[in-house]
């Protein structure tokens, strides 16, 4: 069962395997699975969980156990919900007809208030 998530920066593997319900194990191996999942780690090598990690793992475990995902289904929907909520830094797909459009429009655009200046300075 779920735990909620207490009110603290940083949380080491046990704690988050207790909050997700979770071995510790089933945490290491989502974290070779999913790049999604990578908590930093201190100086002595120990992982440190973040908030924003702990959703995650909170979500990795509702499509393996609850929808029935198996890894590879798992890692397309994450996949899928990064790139549907805006990307990432290096998705850079655009639709070029759209681009061509705008560019257009702004061109005529311009123009229309060029000629607008260039009226109002005669």
């Amino acid at each position: 069962m779920n735990q909620p998530i207490p009110d603290k920066l940083f949380f080491k593997i046990g704690e988050v395997a207790e909050i997700a319900g979770v071995e510790q194990h089933v945490l290491r191996y989502w974290e070779d699975e999913f790049d999604v999942l990578k908590p930093n780690k201190n100086k002595s090598g120990q992982r440190l969980y973040q908030k924003k990690d702990i959703d995650q793992v909170l979500e990795i475990k509702q499509l393996l156990y609850k929808d029935k995902f198996t890894i590879a289904g798992a890692k397309n929907k994450l996949k899928n919900k990064r790139s549907n909520d805006g990307g990432s830094q290096l998705d850079f797909g655009f639709d070029r007809e759209a681009l061509a459009d705008w560019k257009k429009k702004a061109s005529q655009d311009l123009k229309s208030i060029l000629n607008i200046l260039d009226q109002n300075s005669k």
